[in-house]
This record gives structure tokens, C-alpha cells and sequence, in this order.
């Protein structure tokens, strides 16, 4: 009777995928400028239109990331955009 090999090891699998993503950690991740906020709702406001007037939605993809609202009034809110228009 022959023996069924087991599966095989991923060991080499698994570093390769190790490897390409250290590869485009910093291309892939670094696609958007993000910074984030945590201000008054009023200072938030104009803090985001501050980017929406120096950064054009249409070719920075200027976009509100995440937010939420924190005791006291406060929002902290994430702002992404393109490094750079083409």
C-alpha cells in the first residue's frame, strides 16, 4: 500500500508574501497624506474646509477619513488626500 504525502510546508509561501509586503509597505501604505485632528467643532469645520480649498476634491481626492465626536465639544476627525495632483 503507498503512503498519502502529507500537505505541503507554506514555510516558503509565507516569506514570500512577508517579503513582497515589506517590499510596498512604504508605496502601497504611503498612497494618502492623512493627518488627523481633535478639535472644537467650529475649528474642525474650518480646519476641513482649510483642506478642501487648498487640496480640490477632483484631483486630490480630499476626503473626511474618519471621525467622531469626544466629550466637551470635541472632534477628532482624520483628513486624507493625494501627495500630489496629476
Amino acid at each position: 500500500m503507498t503512503k498519502i504525502p502529507g500537505p505541503p510546508s507554506f514555510n516558503g509561501l509565507k516569506k514570500r508574501i512577508a517579503d513582497h509586503r515589506a517590499g510596498t509597505a512604504g508605496r502601497m501604505g504611503g498612497q494618502f497624506v492623512r493627518e488627523t485632528y481633535c478639535l472644537t467643532r467650529e475649528e474642525a469645520r474650518a480646519k476641513a474646509r482649510e483642506w478642501f480649498d487648498a487640496f480640490p476634491k477632483a484631483a486630490y481626492w480630499t476626503e473626511v477619513e474618519s471621525w467622531r465626536q469626544l466629550d466637551g465639544d470635541q472632534i477628532e476627525f482624520t483628513m486624507r488626500r493625494l501627495p500630489s495632483a496629476d
